[in-house]
């Protein structure tokens, strides 16, 4: 267990199946409302991620880790139900998938989010990780709401071609083509990208050029992609001073 300096948050792993119904239960509450548990098959194949409130012992961020061994097993990820990774397949290295992230509603502190990257930057670090990615989720299912956000996603943040996922899923948004001609405003953008979203791409993370429209979750996500070696200097100082 490791505390950060604040103090006012602890950051572990789930070491029980009373942990685990812990983080499915703020699950439920962030992605599904009400009470009730968010469950699939991959939580047993996953590391899951606990940030407590140091005083009270409750539960504010949630968030689950796959590792896999390189880039040819990424079939296996919860993504890979939904985007065609095979550009992925050359990947030599560790990659993990992170998914499931969320915070309590009711909870604002932007430290909770920056000890939750503290301990993944942590374990990236620890198992010598190349590639981080996962769904990056957007409220709702209608596209017209983030027209600002997915042009800017379109101008700025696309996967490298080598990477880019391709359409699997059976319900898409392709903003890319969609947007083509679509300048965004960037305030707007901004406000309303998904937090988690915005510190990926402030670390150099890219996007699949196309949303997939979950309705299971009611969400539209978009593959996000974050190649460890990419990340500015200056901002692994600043992750790893967190971490430590």
């Amino acid at each position: 267990m490791s505390e950060p300096a604040t103090g006012r948050y602890t950051v572990r792993f789930a070491s029980d199946a009373a942990d685990v119904r812990s983080a499915q239960q703020l699950r439920h509450r962030c992605f599904r409302g009400g009470d009730g548990l968010d469950a699939d098959a991959f939580d047993s194949l996953c590391k899951h991620v606990l940030v407590e409130e140091t005083r009270t012992g409750r539960l504010v961020c949630t968030y689950r880790l796959m590792p896999l061994a390189n880039g040819g097993a990424v079939g296996r990820s919860y993504s890979a139900q939904y985007y065609d990774l095979s550009a992925l397949h050359d990947i030599r290295g560790e990659i993990v998938e992170m998914g499931r992230f969320c915070i309590a509603p009711d909870c604002k502190d932007p430290d909770i989010l920056r000890v939750a990257w503290a301990e993944l930057t942590r374990y990236v670090d620890t198992h010598n990780v190349e590639l981080l990615f996962g769904c990056s989720s957007f409220t709702g299912t209608e596209a017209d709401a983030y027209t600002d956000a997915f042009a800017l996603l379109k101008d700025r943040h696309l996967a490298p071609e080598q990477r880019l996922p391709k359409v699997k899923a059976p319900r898409v948004f392709r903003f890319a083509a969609r947007l083509r001609l679509k300048k965004p405003d960037l305030k707007q953008a901004r406000l309303r990208m998904p937090p988690l979203l915005r510190t990926y791409l402030a670390m150099g993370g890219w996007v699949s050029d196309h949303a997939v429209v979950d309705n299971d979750l009611n969400t539209l996500h978009v593959f996000t992609g974050l190649e460890i070696n990419a990340i500015p200097a200056s901002r692994k100082r600043l992750l790893r001073a967190v971490a430590g």
